[in-house]
């Protein structure tokens, strides 16, 4: 009797144990992958003019895009810079798209003026949508339409029932292929 109750012990113990095993991660990565091919057309540098108002007024720069993948291609690194008239860097910002295989969902980890979050993304049949909070009752909404070589992005500020206001837009022209950041890793040795 005793030993049947060590069984017993043991397996209703087990049971839990086994349900508290992680998922396989070579299954997880191969969702991330499959996910992320989606976005391949993102891949690449990118390059144009954008346009912003800000509280000091309407500022005008080239915006440069650096897309590519990493780890294996289960995420996408992402890096902007608007340039200024003098050559001088204006603004930098960094972002991690990943994909979420429990959810089924894409975010966009973004870093950029001294702020960061972790966003949901909406992918679309030609892009993307996103948006930021911004301030009680508002958000910033980013929608890009991206194809035949060229990515256009428009930010609109949405206030409750007022109807959106262009905040920003960018107009860029893919102009190659990049190696970054998979590139150069450092060796072993």
């Amino acid at each position: 009797m005793r030993f049947s109750f060590m069984i017993g012990l043991t397996l209703l113990l087990a049971v839990p144990a086994a349900a508290q095993m992680p998922p396989d991660p070579a299954a997880r990565i191969a969702a991330e992958r499959e996910a992320m091919a989606r976005l391949a057309f993102m891949n690449g540098v990118w390059r144009g003019p954008a346009w912003s108002i800000t509280p000091t007024g309407r500022h005008e720069v080239t915006q440069t895009e650096r897309i590519g993948p990493f780890l294996g291609d289960s995420i996408k690194l992402i890096e902007g810079r608007a340039y200024l008239a003098d050559g001088s860097v204006g603004f930098n910002a960094f972002g991690v798209i990943s994909f979420d295989p429990a959810t089924g969902g894409y975010t966009l980890s973004s870093w950029a003026q001294g702020y960061a979050g972790v966003f949901p993304l909406q992918i679309t049949s030609d892009g993307y949508v996103w948006q930021v909070p911004a301030g009680p009752g508002a958000i910033i909404r980013y929608t890009a339409t991206i194809g035949d070589g060229r990515w256009r992005e428009v930010g609109e500020r949405i206030a409750g029932a007022a109807p959106p206001v262009q905040i920003f837009e960018m107009n860029l022209i893919r102009v190659g292929d990049t190696s970054w950041p998979a590139a150069d890793p450092v060796p072993m040795r």
